[in-house]
């Protein structure tokens, strides 16, 4: 079954979101909780899984929705469809800051390896589905790079990434070591893999984790400068519910509410 040909336009700059224009009878499909908004004829539909051919039948749509619960995302996915007779627009957008990054399958090869909180909608047909990195030091301490979205197809996919967006053509051979969970997304092509950070005081003291991930080319990569792990894990521990501290450091205002609210 072919994807879906669909038009779009991304607007805003740090809070960005991703606006679908869809033929009569044309299909886009979202994750659970990113529609922004949508006009009128724009019938709306939730389904189990990702809403592609590929599922076929009742039990392909339960591996298919069993698949998405073991990386972390909704049993289901919507589907908006143009049931009008001209063209109507449904607009997505991700719930924290960063880019959006439109990513054509076609011209990919057909195939993506996506970080699991990174998917934000795509053409309707575009199958998503588990893969697992193969390689045991990779699944045993991968992390968030651990477990993939495997997205195939030939039309378009939207990725969200967290803070600023860095996209990487690496050639054969090439080598980048980064933060697991700052890979967004990398074509088949990179062989993906975990190393140890390779000194026992960087590893407890370096506040980088014990473990990166190693991205080898050829092939394209795209990272994120602040995933949704490291967003969330600031915000506990700066919560006072969280043991942590929410005042302002070196301010007189801070200090004084502390001693108000008898924390010192």
């Amino acid at each position: 079954m072919a994807m879906d040909v669909i038009d779009y336009q991304i607007f805003g700059d740090d809070m960005q979101y991703v606006e679908v224009e869809l033929d009569p009878g044309e299909a886009a499909v979202g994750e659970a909780g990113a529609l922004y908004y949508m006009e009128d004829d724009v019938s709306m539909d939730t389904i189990f899984g990702d809403g592609s051919a590929a599922q076929g039948g009742l039990m392909g749509k339960l591996l298919g929705a069993g698949k998405r619960l073991i990386t972390g995302e909704s049993l289901f996915t919507t589907v908006y469809l143009n049931q009008g007779q001209r063209k109507r627009r449904v607009a997505f957008a991700a719930s924290y800051p960063g880019k959006i990054v439109p990513v054509h399958l076609l011209e990919l090869g057909g195939t993506l390896y996506a970080q699991k909180d990174s998917f934000l909608a795509a053409a309707k047909g575009v199958s998503l589905s588990l893969a697992f990195q193969k390689k045991i030091g990779t699944g045993l301490f991968g992390g968030e790079g651990f477990i993939m979205q495997k997205l195939d197809g030939d039309g378009y996919v939207f990725l969200h990434a967290g803070g600023t967006l860095t996209s990487r053509q690496l050639q054969p051979g090439e080598v980048l070591r980064v933060d697991t969970g700052c890979v967004v997304a990398y074509q088949p092509t990179v062989d993906f893999d975990i190393e140890y950070v390779g000194k026992l005081k960087s590893a407890l003291f370096g506040g980088e984790g014990l473990f990166f991930a190693k991205l080898t080319g050829p092939g394209h990569v795209w990272l994120q400068s602040l995933p949704l792990s490291r967003l969330a894990d600031r915000i506990v521990a700066a919560s006072p519910k969280a043991g942590g501290n929410s005042s302002e450091q070196g301010s007189l205002l801070g200090g004084l509410g502390n001693i108000l609210d008898g924390k010192d």
